[in-house]
């Protein structure tokens, strides 16, 4: 059983369970209201202080603009480590 947490009809919050293969279900009010799909990829961010973040892709994708056009992004070195990544395993 989740838990609702809702704040109006723009915000709101629920707990999940995580499964046993590290699933999460995203609510369907919550799929609807960011046009999520079934097989749609989404971007999950991973900070130790501040948590996980499922950002809707068009915000992730003007921020990643943004710091490209700000010089604070290297889209060079981000291709190099995802290289090296790939090469490791």
């Amino acid at each position: 059983m989740r838990k609702r947490i809702k704040r109006n009809d723009e915000r709101c919050g629920v707990t999940v369970k995580i499964g046993e293969k590290g699933q999460i279900i995203i609510p369907k009010q919550m799929r609807d209201m960011f046009g999520l799909n079934p097989g749609d990829t989404i971007v999950v961010l991973a900070d130790p202080a501040r948590g996980i973040a499922i950002p809707p892709k068009r915000t992730f994708a003007d921020w990643i603009g943004k710091m490209i056009a700000e010089g604070t992004l290297d889209p060079a070195a981000i291709n190099e480590a995802d290289k090296k990544e790939a090469n490791s395993k």
